[in-house]
């Protein structure tokens, strides 16, 4: 018995033919659900890409207590009980958070490992003269966006891009085995994750009128940019989706040839998807984690059942992944395993997923409910974990100054883990609480209020979280009780839909803004180096001059800001903004 996945990283469902794309081009998409079965409730668990891999690794979910970070020393590792039962794993893969310290204990978990570099910031190349970076929409500039565009020197050609060398050595691998037996590959591409990068034939297969400035790599933030810029960006991103569609049609082609149909499980997922512009976003984890970002495709062929063409409607997540494979190979489950095989008769009722310190969302299928702090300082907020590092970085000095041992979880195999403070760049609190109804509102665009609904679905959400062993901070954070039943009194979609619904109004129009010798269009850290505008900048955004948010986007300006930190600088606070810096 053979298996093959085939992972993407941010693949939009909803542009995929077999999910009702009409105008993205990717027939090989297509063609893979004539083959397998397609899955139409499909949820992540845990976001953003390292805590998806954890819960890949591990069948249970990460986001409750703890961020970012590497297996730990607790974790069952599905690749690893594979190999120790006799199982020969591999990984192939450009994702180069596997290589950062966040990611660092995944890969080495399968028998042999394959990295391919190059892909968005990846350290790669190095080269102390700038590069030439054209004129460009991106905005939150860091080092990495300088990386980045010295990486592309070395990837001018489709054969040299880093997605075409990992399927190249995935398919190798594939050639050299196919006559083996008991061997599990996972191929895995950090595309179609942004900066879109692709080459012209693909390109070519979007033709469009565009002559703006140059825009593949859009800020995680609200949509202000022109329309044209914002159809050339999703073109950008169609572009390398019908990338990913041709690697993957290699794949689909390999298998016909070798007929590795007859013993071989394929399994073709992703982490997560991306908005481009729906809603008015770009990107992720700024905003709540609607169905654009959750709701993902799944393809599985299992040569046991054969069952080409089949939609499944049942509501399945990521962490059902490790199960099914450890399952196909017969290899019993671990007791600290949460998902479900997919090929088993259990069904779920409800979904949890979210991201640590964020929303706390749980879908059964038709609503959905996105539970938010119930105060607007987003506390308590612990990490708990023995690898304390971040995804580039260890945990400081400073953050670890004040750990204490935590009471061990019942997943932690009776091991204390250390609990930190935790903290994130941005607080869900100003969105307030959302209920969606998918068969009346599919696309999220009216939450609705109704008690008896919430209740339903709130008492959903603290059996998940109980079934996972949430720690006490989770529940206080969120305004719900460890013990009991939920009731009335735990509500908050009411009472929080003012500030959700001052969350999407709109930022004024930006050709009525002013603009003087100094504009919100201008830099945070250049705003606040002119005595004049630190003074109105300061009035208006009180201790922003102290704040996190200032070491990592002090270059960007004002207005790119406002449209990141919802809840931190409001419309008609940018207005004023605006107005008293044009007249310095």
């Amino acid at each position: 018995m053979k298996a093959i996945m085939v992972m993407f990283d941010s693949l939009n469902r909803h542009m995929l033919p077999p999910y009702g794309g009409d105008w993205a081009q990717a027939p090989n998409f297509a063609r893979l659900a004539q083959r397998t079965s397609t899955f139409d409730n499909c949820y992540a668990g845990s976001m953003p890409c390292m805590p998806a891999r954890r819960e890949l690794h591990t069948g249970r979910h990460n986001f409750l207590h703890r961020s970012w970070g590497p297996l730990e020393p607790f974790d069952d590792s599905m690749p690893e009980l594979l190999r120790l039962n006799g199982v020969y794993t591999h990984l192939v893969s450009d994702h180069y958070h596997y290589w950062e310290d966040g990611g660092a204990t995944y890969h080495s978990r399968y028998s042999t490992w394959e990295f391919l570099r190059g892909q968005e910031s990846d350290p790669w190349k190095g080269q102390v003269a700038d590069p030439d970076i054209p004129e460009d929409l991106h905005r939150m500039r860091r080092d990495g966006y300088r990386q980045h565009w010295i990486n592309r020197q070395d990837m001018d050609t489709e054969e040299r891009h880093s997605q075409t060398r990992t399927f190249d050595a995935g398919l190798e691998f594939i050639r050299t085995n196919s006559e083996q037996d008991q061997w599990f590959l996972q191929i895995e591409t950090f595309d179609p994750h942004e900066p879109f990068f692709s080459h012209q034939r693909f390109k070519d297969l979007y033709p469009h009128d565009y002559d703006g400035p140059h825009f593949d790599w859009p800020d995680y933030k609200r949509v202000i940019e022109e329309p044209d810029q914002v159809q050339h960006a999703r073109y950008e991103y169609a572009a390398l989706l019908s990338m990913c569609d041709h690697s993957l049609g290699r794949v689909l082609d390999l298998m016909d040839e070798l007929d590795l149909w007859e013993d071989t499980l394929l399994i073709v997922n992703t982490d997560h998807g991306l908005l481009l512009g729906e809603k008015g976003w770009w990107g992720k984890s700024v905003q709540p984690w609607y169905n654009e970002l959750v709701r993902l495709p799944l393809f599985v062929w299992d040569p046991r059942t054969r069952a080409a063409g089949a939609r499944r409607e049942d509501l399945v997540q990521t962490i059902d992944l490790a199960p099914t494979l450890l399952e196909y190979f017969g290899v019993d489950l671990p007791a600290d395993m949460q998902g479900i095989p997919l090929g088993s008769d259990t069904t779920r009722h409800a979904g949890l997923f979210g991201a640590h310190g964020g929303h706390v969302n749980v879908t059964d299928g038709r609503y959905v409910y996105m539970r938010a702090p119930a105060n607007p300082g987003n506390v308590p907020l612990y990490e708990h974990t023995l690898m304390p590092t971040h995804m580039r970085g260890r945990f400081t000095p400073d953050e670890l100054a004040d750990l204490e041992l935590a009471e061990p979880f019942t997943f932690t195999k009776g091991v204390r883990t250390v609990r930190v403070s935790g903290h994130t760049l941005l607080n869900p609190y100003p969105f307030g609480t959302l209920l969606f109804d998918l068969h009346t509102d599919p696309e999220q665009l009216n939450p609705i209020i109704d008690d008896q609904i919430e209740l339903r679905m709130a008492t959903h959400l603290v059996d998940l979280m109980r079934a996972n062993d949430a720690p006490p901070s989770q529940y206080e954070r969120l305004g719900l009780s460890a013990t009991g039943e939920v009731t009335e009194e735990h509500l908050l979609v009411r009472a929080q839909r003012d500030q959700a619904l001052d969350a999407v109004a709109p930022l004024p129009d930006l050709s009525d803004l002013p603009e003087g010798r100094l504009s919100v269009r201008d830099p945070l850290k250049a705003l606040l180096a002119d005595p004049q505008a630190a003074d109105v900048v300061s009035r208006h955004l009180p201790g922003v001059a102290n704040t996190e948010l200032l070491q990592v986007v002090g270059r960007t300006p004002l207005l790119d800001l406002a449209a990141v930190a919802t809840g931190v600088i409001s419309p008609s606070a940018l207005r004023l903004l605006a107005e008293e810096l044009s007249t310095i």
